[in-house]
């Protein structure tokens, strides 16, 4: 037997959120925040989502085989505060990392455009997938690295598996396994964000892959937390052309 269900968690809402949802609704050109990516943690409002996620959870960890998880913070809490204290075997691998942007990280648009107009050009002609800034990821980059993390996950014994990281892994997985080439995959992220502490199904059949729900988040309403959407996310692009980092 190998995973023939995996469910894609993104964390609850950080700190990192809330920070560039006000650079961009105040057109600052960068993100107020001093903490290192891998360091930001959930906001209040994270949290109650996390605990949301933890009571779906409750309803189906038992047919869970394995768990696993980014080693960046925010994701490290949701996962730990869902299962609330339940024995549970979680592998952290850093290829379930979030995208890297490099000198770009912590800028709005307004920012990139401003103190990095060459990079603004450079992307605008190499588009979303394929553009790196300098000491950062394209996305290319990130599916390079998920694909050496599929290989091992889809190699395993266990039937189903749950993942929680970010928003561009949770898409990036969803278009490797289904074979999304990149003017797809870019048309589906741009009408399906992956929203905060968001559950998503993907099975396995005789056809493949298959996408059974994307970004679902009855879990919060159920639960009473708030459903979170905020601007400054790597799947929107700006009307400068560019990511912005939203931790």
């Amino acid at each position: 037997m190998s995973i023939e269900t995996l469910w894609l968690v993104r964390h609850g809402e950080s700190i990192g959120n809330v920070a560039a949802t006000r650079a961009e609704r105040e057109g600052l050109e960068r993100v107020p925040i001093d903490i290192r990516d891998a360091d930001v943690p959930l906001s209040p409002v994270g949290e109650d989502q996390a605990g949301a996620f933890g009571e779906w959870l409750a309803a189906q960890r038992e047919a869970i085989g394995t768990y696993w998880v980014s080693p960046y913070l925010r994701a490290q809490q949701t996962l730990t505060i869902g299962l609330a204290g339940f024995e549970a075997s979680v592998t952290a691998d850093e290829r379930l990392r979030d995208r890297e942007l490099g000198v770009l990280d912590l800028l709005t648009w307004r920012g990139v455009e401003r103190r990095h107009p060459e990079e603004a050009a450079r992307r605008r002609h190499l588009g979303k997938y394929y553009h790196r800034p300098p000491g950062g990821e394209s996305w290319a980059d990130v599916a390079l690295r998920l694909r050496s993390f599929l290989g091992d996950l889809l190699a395993r014994p266990e039937s189903t598996a749950l993942i929680v990281a970010h928003d561009a892994v949770v898409t990036l997985i969803v278009g490797l396994l289904t074979g999304m080439p990149e003017e797809e995959l870019l048309t589906f992220a741009a009408a399906h964000p992956v929203l905060n502490a968001s559950i998503t199904r993907v099975d396995r059949a005789d056809s493949g892959w298959a996408v059974a729900s994307f970004s679902d988040v009855a879990h919060l309403r159920v639960g009473g937390a708030d459903v979170t959407v905020h601007e400054g996310s790597p799947d929107v692009q700006h009307p400068g052309g560019s990511d912005v980092r939203a931790h």
